[in-house]
């Protein structure tokens, strides 16, 4: 009797030490072991699970919650007219964005047909004097023509990339922080029902302040996405976006087709639209007054 007791016993103490560990929390990153580059060994973190329809932790911890659509974003991508593929992987983002097309670049009008096809927005990234030796490319406006060949030389940028329905500024920290060399400029825009979105490449820009005065449909770029070309400071440019739409109920940034910020906008832009953030043309945020979600 005292064997069988002692044979049960045993039995008992055996399941109990090798029961298994409570699974972790759902959403817990494991670190795993794999081969990378040259057969190095790696730690890897699988990225969290979540619902199709919650935005991962990340997103939830470092941006501010909002209404689903009552946070407006405009995304402006600078610098197009070189490359088609551009417009493939931009596009992939399945969301309304700005394309602003440099008007005497190599594959300008090839940049310029595909956008119309695809029904994007077109601005107009009229280059101008920049402070300093940069060199704004082909058609720059510069402070030293006068008023005829500024309008001249505006007139002609706009042939080159038909079907714009705005302008902003490439460089243009020497230009449009002066008065007297942007209005004709301006002047050009406002007769052909043109708005103008200010890029603010320098903090003394006059562009918008000018624009309103002028009449002429305007707004101004809150975020440079990437000054920087480094990933993680284009993802925490993106974040600040974030937080000014949630704060001001929409945001405006501009960036540029760099390798860098075409990969975090393909990680972000789908992590934004799940926490509520809608995207929407620059058109839609003019003069930051009569926008409505729909």
């Amino acid at each position: 009797m005292a064997g069988l007791l002692l044979v049960l016993l045993g039995v008992v103490i055996g399941r109990w030490t090798g029961s298994p560990r409570p699974a972790a929390p759902e959403g817990t990153a494991a670190v795993e072991a794999s081969t990378g580059v040259g057969g190095r060994e790696v730690e890897r973190a699988p990225a969290p699970s979540a619902a199709p329809d919650v935005a991962p932790p990340e997103v939830r911890d470092a941006v501010p919650a909002v209404e689903r659509g009552q946070a407006l974003v405009a995304l402006v991508i600078d610098d197009l007219g070189r490359s088609l593929e551009t417009i493939d992987r931009l596009e992939a983002l399945e969301v309304d964005l700005s394309y602003s097309v440099l008007p005497f670049e190599t594959r300008t009008p090839e940049v310029v047909r595909e956008l119309h096809e695809r029904g994007a927005e077109i601005l107009l990234h009229l280059p101008m004097e920049a402070d300093g030796p940069a060199d704004p490319g082909p058609g720059s406006l510069l402070r030293a023509m006068g008023e005829e060949e500024l309008r001249r030389r505006t007139r002609e940028a706009l042939a080159a990339v038909p079907g714009a329905i705005g302008v902003n500024n490439h460089m243009g920290s020497a230009l449009s922080s002066d008065s007297a060399a942007l209005e004709p400029v301006l002047a050009e825009l406002g007769a052909r029902g043109l708005f103008f979105l200010d890029s603010r490449t320098t903090a003394d820009s006059v562009g918008f302040r000018l624009a309103r005065e002028l009449g002429i449909p305007a707004a101004e770029r809150r975020v440079f996405l990437d000054r920087k070309v480094d990933r993680e400071e284009i993802r925490a440019q993106f974040r600040r976006l974030l937080e000014e739409a949630a704060e001001r109920g929409s945001a405006i940034a501009i960036g540029h087709p760099y390798e860098e910020t075409l990969e975090v906008l393909r990680d972000e832009v789908p992590r934004a639209k799940r926490a509520g953030y809608r995207f929407v043309p620059v058109s839609y945020l003019l003069e930051r007054t009569g926008v409505e979600a729909m």
